[in-house]
């Protein structure tokens, strides 16, 4: 039996509470009578109800199960999922969705989530009809999404006060995935470069090539990352107003090796970038920017390329590129490009909405705190073309 505090809402034969372990196989049988294609298995059952930073609600009656909703949560934004979502045809007309799609939403609060996403097939009239008198809006559309190739819509809600998602800005960015655990410097670059010219064709080849010009060559182990001098002059070369806010002066990621010759690696390496930054229009600061200056400087036209610590969203620590994407007064929305796990998607690292002070603590990485973001704005009456890049 739920104890007190996993029951939601109990009314009669009819209750909603959390599910266990013990659930599986009546999860399962929804599963099958619901869904011909990409089913959940029982090890992702298992998973996500023991293990995953998720929610599994079940609606019982006369002690069958229902229907059921999965939500995950994201860990440094207060983003919600609505991961999966059933009812046994045999309970359908009786308001079992709703009542659950209720229960996800207040779970999500109780997240501290303000917005709750999610994906359906194209032809799912009944689901999408659902979710859009709940008040969830379409905001975009995956291409060849299941199994049998239908198309999936993405919808979102904004929980608690109304309004628009994100404030509309100059330059809409799209998404891009990093292909390989060491390129999301080159990888955010190449979002940014996109939104401000749509010429730009964002592939694995552009994404390898960058990475090979702005690597630091070390880091901890394995390849090493993209620091903020090379990036910058990646993205000059290829025609963008750049401007660096960097707020220590040394070697970038210098104290995550202990090698001395790798060390020297990187100090050379350092030296090449400052020597080339010297022959550009490039601009060097030696401060930091605010989640307050990148928020205007998104609404300005210009894109934010941050460097954070990935600790606060993985648990674990190294440094990441990411893109401030949009703003409004309470939060920076980010695009992540790193897709870290089978249960999780693109939707779930686009336009993430970070709480400006959260960003700030997390806008820093290693033993000396380093801050960095590189800003890309279009050049004025300049509509550059990228010729092999």
């Amino acid at each position: 039996m739920p104890n007190d505090a996993d029951i939601l809402t109990a009314a009669g034969s009819v209750e909603q509470r959390r599910a266990d372990p013990a659930d599986i196989p009546a999860l399962l049988a929804i599963e099958q009578r619901c869904f011909t294609t990409d089913r959940l298995t029982r090890r992702s059952f298992n998973y996500l109800l023991t293990r995953a930073n998720a929610a599994a609600l079940v609606e019982v009656q006369t002690g069958t199960v229902a229907g059921y909703a999965l939500v995950l949560f994201h860990a440094g934004t207060s983003l919600a999922r609505l991961y999966s979502f059933a009812v046994d045809p045999a309970f359908r007309g009786r308001g079992v969705g709703r009542r659950l799609l209720a229960a996800a939403e207040r779970e999500a609060r109780a997240h501290d989530c303000l917005y709750v996403r999610l994906e359906v097939r194209r032809d799912n009239a009944a689901a999408i009809a659902l979710y859009k008198s709940a008040g969830y809006r379409e905001f975009g559309v995956y291409d060849d999404y299941y199994e049998d190739h239908m198309e999936a819509l993405r919808l979102e809600k904004r929980l608690g006060t109304g309004g628009t998602v994100v404030p509309p800005v100059p330059h809409p960015v799209p998404y891009y995935q990093q292909t390989t655990d060491f390129t999301c410097g080159a990888a955010s670059l190449m979002m940014a470069m996109k939104a401000l010219d749509p010429a730009v064709e964002l592939t694995r080849r552009l994404e390898v090539r960058i990475w090979r010009e702005a690597t630091t060559v070390f880091m901890t182990s394995g390849h090493g990352g993209c620091g903020p001098y090379g990036l910058a002059l990646s993205a000059w070369r290829r025609g963008f107003a750049v401007e660096i806010f960097v707020k220590d002066e040394g070697v970038p990621f210098v104290d995550s090796v202990r090698d001395a010759d790798k060390k020297e690696v990187m100090r050379v390496v350092h030296e090449d970038f400052l020597d080339e930054l010297a022959h550009t229009d490039i601009a060097l600061h030696q401060r930091t920017l605010s989640a307050a200056d990148m928020a205007q400087a998104v609404h300005d036209g210009a894109i934010p390329i941050v460097l954070i610590s990935s600790y606060r969203i993985y648990r674990e620590k190294f440094p990441h590129w990411v893109v401030v994407s949009g703003a409004d007064d309470r939060f920076l929305y980010v695009h992540d490009p790193l897709v870290y796990d089978r249960h999780h998607a693109e939707l779930d690292r686009t336009a993430m909405p970070i709480p400006k002070h959260d960003f700030e603590r997390m806008a820093r990485y290693g033993k000396a705190q380093l801050k960095a973001t590189v800003l890309l704005r279009a050049r004025p009456a300049h509509t550059p073309t990228r010729p092999g890049a």
